[in-house]
């Protein structure tokens, strides 16, 4: 199998990245606001003001960080979520709902990346600071069914392995600028 397909595959291969966890999230505090736009295949469905509120907790010990998210406002779709370390040096995290739920985030270069399984949906979220003053949020979304399967055979004397495609249901994004 050639290397470059081995790495997108499995990129647990690639030495793990050395992090600022001095950086992260401390360029990140602030109240991020703008326009959370969804789409779908026919184009963009509808548009929600959000904001993603990142502070330290001054209560902590550990490091947590305020994570909130929200929608429309707050009296509409606020989630007071908390931003954990689990292992900073590695740019790994944890997003707790404050609801049982834990996600791991890992942050690699100025994105933070969650992805996760829920009611049979595939859901990447990433958030990526691109300057000081801007971070763009993305949700890709879609069924955890496979619409297809293909390679899974022999091809010019190279094992292709099966690769799985996923449906995509709905892109979402918004640019956040911080106030």
């Amino acid at each position: 199998m050639r290397l470059s397909l081995l790495l997108l595959l499995f990129p647990f291969l690639v030495p793990a990245q050395n992090v600022d966890s001095l950086a992260f999230p401390k360029t990140w505090v602030g109240d991020w606001s703008g326009t959370l736009q969804i789409y779908n295949g026919k184009g963009m469905v509808q548009s929600v003001p959000m904001m993603v509120e990142i502070h330290p907790i001054d209560t902590s010990s550990d490091g947590r960080y305020t994570f909130g998210l929200v929608y429309g406002s707050k009296d509409q779709d606020w989630r007071p979520y908390e931003l954990v370390p689990v292992d900073p040096g590695k740019g790994i995290w944890k997003v707790d709902e404050k609801n049982t739920i834990l996600m791991e985030s890992y942050q690699y270069g100025p994105k933070l990346l969650c992805w996760f399984t829920v009611q049979n949906n595939r859901i990447l979220c990433t958030y990526e600071l691109t300057d000081a003053e801007t971070m763009v949020f993305e949700v890709i979304s879609g069924s955890e069914d496979a619409v297809s399967t293909t390679g899974n055979a022999q091809h010019e004397g190279e094992d292709i392995p099966p690769v799985d495609t996923y449906p995509v249901a709905v892109f979402q994004r918004a640019i956040l600028k911080r106030g």
